[in-house]
């Protein structure tokens, strides 16, 4: 079933744009400029809005282009569930979508997948990246270390359990935040109402290698972003990308999550904004 007939959903309707094979995908175009993709992560009722929507005004402000993406199995974007949803898949549809709309070069703003996302299309399309920036991305250990992390772990088990509610999602949600009282009941439900559009096999097939050995290869300026009490993906993965990318800083924050965007909102929206114009 198509996500973007359920209306019901509490997220703002952008553009679709059906591509070459098929799948219908959703993104919000907002403001003029020099171009930005967002990238969001994985999770049950995970949309471009919701991850980002506390960001990409700023960046509207200040003179660019955002495409804030809802990947496929996810927002208002298409879920099959007969694919694969393995990096290849999203990086392909993201490369097509692109195409699609005549975005021949772009900074990829990701985090958690979408960072795996914007590492993997780094990798594929080298001439499609101006810039990377990077809040915890995946990508860069192998699936075990992943599923050992105790956010990964609770939201498979919460998952596993059937349909969401606002209090099961809140079990998963609280452990993205270091600081879970900036967590919006908003935010819960519109991840809640997403939940329950999202196939079964999304999360299933979601297979992300490890490219740490091929980081050295992506010669774009990097800025990444991680919170020390990330609960979801280790953050000594930062050293991995600054030890192997020849154009990598890294800002490290304590008393901070998974959501680096959402908990240090206006240092995260200064420092991006810094690079962009200057780096």
């Amino acid at each position: 079933m198509s996500s973007h007939t359920q209306q019901d959903l509490p997220l703002p309707t952008g553009e679709f744009v059906t591509l070459d094979n098929g799948l219908t995908l959703h993104y919000l175009d907002i403001g003029t400029g020099p171009v930005v993709v967002w990238l969001h992560g994985s999770g049950p009722g995970a949309s471009g809005f919701s991850n980002f929507k506390g960001n990409y005004p700023a960046f509207e402000k200040a003179g660019f282009r955002n495409i804030v993406l809802d990947l496929p199995g996810f927002g208002r974007s298409d879920k099959p569930d007969n694919v694969n949803y393995d990096l290849d898949f999203f990086v392909g549809n993201l490369k097509a979508l692109l195409d699609k709309i005549g975005i021949p070069k772009a900074t990829l703003l990701g985090n958690s997948l979408g960072g795996a996302i914007a590492l993997g299309a780094a990798l594929a399309h080298p001439e499609l990246i101006e810039k990377l920036i990077l809040m915890a991305p995946g990508g860069v250990e192998e699936r075990e270390t992943y599923f050992q992390m105790e956010g990964i772990s609770r939201m498979v088990e919460v998952y596993s359990q059937g349909p969401m509610g606002i209090e099961q999602m809140r079990q998963v949600m609280t452990l993205q935040l270091f600081d879970s009282s900036q967590l919006q009941d908003s935010l819960l439900a519109e991840r809640v109402a997403v939940a329950v559009t999202q196939p079964a096999n999304l999360f299933s097939t979601m297979m992300v290698p490890n490219m740490t050995k091929r980081l050295h290869e992506i010669q774009a300026p990097i800025l990444g972003f991680w919170g020390t009490n990330d609960l979801f993906n280790p953050p000594s993965g930062s050293f991995k990308i600054l030890d192997n990318a020849p154009n990598a800083r890294f800002t490290m924050l304590n008393r901070c999550g998974h959501w680096v965007q959402v908990e240090h909102q206006s240092l995260f929206n200064r420092q991006c904004l810094d690079f962009l114009g200057n780096a």
